[in-house]
């Protein structure tokens, strides 16, 4: 309950912040051991996303987050992401896509039907996070997103919310280092994280949109690449 009413406070107070620049965030700067920010391992599913302005690469949390993983990693195999654009781009927030209508209102998982969310004290939207997109409790598809929210949103009175609902230090610490929106958490389904090419998603979400925010330019998915650490 004090966890809910941290992220019904903090919402608003994350989103009166949107429509500042920010800047990269450099996550090998980041002094954290939580999962998100240690380097992939041997055996780890890793997703190369292709774009327009460069790779993005990300590493995938099966254990925490089966269903979306594998519905991810199915539908990036079956091209099914291919030549889809970010429909959504919002200034030291996030970058949105995964709508193959390309209006932010279409998609499909691979079971044809809207999945349950994921939620775990292992994962986080931590800058770089990379999340389900969803329109409510249980409505998983295709959609997805990458978190890019700079440090300096993680402010003295969201840290104060934070540890009065009872977060621990760990994460908070992390928030501070590495930015994020922790008013997303426990609302949409964290998956992966990015590991390469988090300057690619900052571009991203530097381009200029239109008052639906949507890139004025199209940015699209040439292809997402799925293997695995050898």
């Amino acid at each position: 309950m004090k966890k809910l009413a941290f992220i019904a406070f903090v919402t608003l107070l994350c989103f009166s912040l949107i429509g500042c620049s920010s800047k990269v965030v450099n996550l090998a700067k980041v002094e954290s051991n939580e999962l998100q920010f240690i380097k992939p391992q041997k055996g780890d599913t890793v997703a190369t996303i292709k774009t327009d302005l460069g790779d993005i690469k990300v590493v995938l949390y099966p254990q925490y987050a089966p269903l979306a993983v594998e519905n991810f990693v199915s539908l990036s195999q079956n091209g099914y992401y291919n030549g889809v654009k970010f429909h959504r781009v919002i200034e030291d927030f996030i970058i949105q896509s995964g709508d193959p209508t390309g209006t932010g209102t279409g998609g499909n998982s691979i079971w044809e039907l809207p999945f349950s969310d994921e939620f775990s004290d292992k994962l986080h939207h931590y800058s770089g996070a990379l999340s389900m997109a969803n329109s409510g409790e249980d409505t998983n598809r295709s959609q997805f997103f990458i978190v890019t929210s700079s440090p300096k949103n993680i402010k003295d009175e969201v840290v104060t919310l934070m540890q009065q609902a009872g977060w621990r230090e760990d994460i908070i610490n992390t928030y501070k280092q590495a930015g994020g929106s922790p008013d997303l958490d426990y609302r949409y389904t964290v998956f992966g994280q990015v590991y390469e090419g988090l300057e690619i998603a900052f571009k991203i979400n530097g381009e200029k949109t239109d008052e639906h925010d949507m890139p004025k330019k199209d940015i699209i998915i040439q292809s997402i690449e799925i293997s695995v650490i050898e």
